[in-house]
């Protein structure tokens, strides 16, 4: 019972130390736009990951601003990135899209922002608890969250290859469709000036033939 409980307060104590947030935002053709993430302690670790999914070529244009509006991180025509950086100011941080190249095309963007505590929590020990024990235990729960960090980052690239790839077969599929279409119509222009030809050539000589 009291391992259970020194597990308990461990990983809620390994929870609250890491902020984000994770969302999708269709971005309409010349449209730039902005989030932003609270920073309350100076030398907190920022991570920042996106990946365009759907739309024109799957890039996007992004500049992440400080609190006093200094440009930390920025990337033109880029389908995906995965920083982290560290936040040595206190404020208001902004990270912003730009979709400024497209004309028409939209852009359907998967990221995530968030805000981590590099110090690690400390867990609530008892006098009866070994000092060796508390330390294994909280190097494996670091360890599990290192690892499920790094599943969720593979499910992420996956899934944006999953859509482009889905989406280039979709525009494979409708020039093959638009393609085929054409070459139906050329097939049935030939066919159709073919017999006017013929057709004109056999009248051309009845007529021959009735004159003499």
């Amino acid at each position: 019972m009291r391992q259970l409980l020194l597990i308990n307060a461990a990983l809620l104590a390994l929870f609250n130390i890491v902020a984000g947030t994770a969302l999708t935002y269709k971005l309409a053709a010349g449209e730039g736009t902005c989030f932003y993430a609270q920073v309350d302690k100076k030398a907190l670790k920022v991570a920042f990951y996106f990946a365009v999914q759907s739309g024109g070529s799957f890039d996007v244009d992004y500049i992440v601003y400080g609190p006093t509006q200094k440009i930390i991180l920025d990337g033109y025509k880029e389908r995906q990135g995965d920083f982290v950086f560290t936040a040595n100011e206190i404020g208001e941080y902004k990270f912003c899209f730009s979709n400024d190249m497209s004309t028409f095309a939209e852009k359907m963007v998967d990221f995530e922002i968030a805000v981590e505590n590099e110090e690690r929590a400390e867990i609530p020990t008892k006098e009866a608890a070994p000092a060796e024990h508390m330390s294994g235990l909280e190097e494996s729960l670091f360890k599990i969250s290192g690892q499920l960090s790094t599943i969720s980052r593979n499910q992420k690239y996956f899934r944006t290859r999953e859509n482009r790839n889905f989406s280039t077969v979709r525009s494979t599929e409708s020039r093959i469709l638009k393609f085929s279409l054409v070459e139906v119509f050329i097939m049935v222009t030939m066919a159709a000036l073919q017999v006017f030809v013929v057709k004109f050539f056999f009248q051309g000589a009845r007529k021959g033939a009735l004159s003499y």
